[in-house]
């Protein structure tokens, strides 16, 4: 199980050729931090965890935090110490053996596929609504909501996965500059929304603070959890930052302080101006959110309340007649999110192309586009697989089946780091986890904790595609992988690049948000 393991020195030496100029303190990667972190989730999110938690969703923000602040600590000292792409997968190639990092990289293709279908789905929410109330044309709900949600398939979602998929089979490049306007424009919305709803909360409207208990609140940080992924860009820069072992802290730590608290202020911007109470059954439980019983009890009460909503910022503003701006915040969601599809189609392509390049994918994954010299073949069955995650699932079970796939990526990191400190304590270390014997237990046991809060469909899920990997690994990858074959290559950079003179792939940008 543990046999074979990828040379840590073999990527190390490789990592050294291209050795990145050490340029960034806290500050820089700070703001590095809060670009990569807020987005999706608080645009999307908010209405499942009203229904989950109703004010208590407060709470959830606050674990959700704290289980990626000890995760990003742990993910922080691999970073450092193996400077390269490849994310957690290769960090568990080389310390934990092959049939981990294979079940690892599995994993990420939950966190990166299914979440572009999740960002697809509420970026159509925000679109619809804008276009609803901007225009006045209504929009049957069988065309833009899935099966679950009331309606028959979502197309909206469908459409903007299909053209990201072509965006990048012509092989469009997102440019730095493009991505801090779209990160601008995230962060303003947001502060323009705490500016119109803070002002005018009302205290009684966070009574009861937690209509469901504990347990509400534990389900809404497993749900929540996916507005922090992305933090881990603070930690994959170690190589570029000034002495890492005070500035890496300071940068996960603040960046996630930040953006907490910046949640929190948006949350209670909604709690207290329109009230986030969580729509019951007539036994007093509350309503799975993304479930048809759900819908069926919104369209009784003309979806006149925060959780019903597919774009509840900008419902917020309306409702607390601000209709012109909140008509402003779609517009802001529909112009940034689709950029979050894109980086996250990046992602699975890389994860896929590293993948492959170790044999345990087939080849044909790395085919490359002859006249556009981008991964073609991959990213067309990438993109219709988050197409169809799209058309027919709702925003938050897409979500969670997301977040089981990236606590698994987290944890598996996590026990990573304490192996390696045991197995190899002499090597240098750029960072060190600071009380690793205290914070690496306390992410896996965070981590556990919020897979345990996950809906029984996405665990259920979880388990099947776990299992579907288990099959595939024994029955295809285990014979053609190159480790087990004697041929592990030292590939420039490892950073999943195809061999030149094909044009690289733009991995090279944050993969997260």
């Amino acid at each position: 199980m543990f046999g074979r393991v990828k040379s840590l020195d073999a990527i190390l030496a490789t990592a050294e050729k291209k050795s990145l100029h050490r340029s960034l303190g806290a500050f820089q990667l700070t703001m590095l931090g809060i670009g990569a972190v807020i987005g999706t989730g608080i645009f999307v999110l908010t209405a499942e965890a009203a229904q989950k938690a109703g004010p208590g969703m407060m709470i959830s923000f606050i674990i959700a935090g704290f289980v990626c602040a000890v995760a990003a600590l742990c993910y922080a000292e691999m970073a450092a110490m193996v400077p390269v792409s490849g994310s957690a997968y290769t960090y568990s190639y080389a310390v934990m053996g092959e049939l981990i990092a294979w079940m690892v990289g599995w994993a990420l293709i939950l966190e990166y596929a299914v979440a572009a279908g999740a960002v697809s789905v509420g970026w159509s929410g925000y679109v619809v609504g804008l276009i609803e109330n901007a225009v006045g044309i209504d929009i049957p709900d069988m065309l833009v909501r899935g099966p679950y949600d009331g309606g028959v398939i979502n197309l909206p979602a469908m459409l903007i996965a299909g053209l990201v998929t072509w965006l990048l089979v012509i092989g469009t490049r997102e440019s730095a500059s493009v991505n801090a306007v779209l990160v601008a424009i995230k962060v303003a919305a947001l502060t323009l929304f705490i500016i119109l709803a803070v002002p005018v909360m009302k205290m009684e409207n966070f009574e009861p603070f937690s209509p469901l208990g504990f347990g509400g609140i534990g389900a809404a940080a497993a749900s929540i959890f996916f507005a922090y992924v992305g933090f881990d860009a603070v930690s994959t820069a170690a190589e570029e930052t000034k002495n890492p072992q005070r500035n890496m802290p300071i940068g996960l730590i603040g960046s996630l302080g930040i953006c907490t608290i910046f949640y929190l202020l948006v949350a209670a911007g909604v709690i207290g101006s329109v009230g986030a109470q969580p729509v019951m059954d007539a036994a007093g439980a509350g309503l799975e959110p993304g479930s048809r019983e759900l819908a069926a009890q919104c369209a009784a009460i003309a979806d006149q309340a925060v959780v019903c909503s597919k774009e509840a910022l900008a419902w917020t503003l309306r409702e607390i007649g601000w209709p012109q701006i909140g008509n402003l915040i779609g517009l802001a969601a529909g112009l940034a999110l689709p950029s979050v599809i894109l980086m996250m189609m990046f992602g699975q392509t890389r994860i896929f192309f590293v993948m492959s390049r170790d044999g345990l994918l087939p080849e044909a994954f790395s085919k490359i586009h002859p006249r556009y010299n981008t991964p073609y073949f991959i990213t067309i069955i990438t993109g219709i697989g988050v197409a169809l995650f799209a058309a027919f699932f709702p925003v938050g079970l897409l979500a969670n089946i997301s977040n089981s796939g990236t606590l698994f990526a987290f944890a598996a990191v996590s026990i990573a780091v304490l192996v390696i400190r045991r197995s190899d304590p002499s090597r240098h270390r750029p960072f060190r986890t600071p009380a690793i014997w205290l914070t690496a237990p306390l992410s896996i046991a965070g981590c556990l904790y919020l897979f345990y809060k996950l809906d029984v469909k996405s665990q259920i899920l979880f388990a099947i595609w776990a299992g579907v990997g288990l099959v595939v690994y024994f029955a295809y990858s285990r014979s053609r992988s190159h480790v087990g074959r004697g041929l592990v290559e030292v590939h420039e950079g490892d950073e999943g690049i195809p061999p030149q003179p094909v044009a690289p792939l733009p991995g090279d940008i944050d993969i997260n948000d």
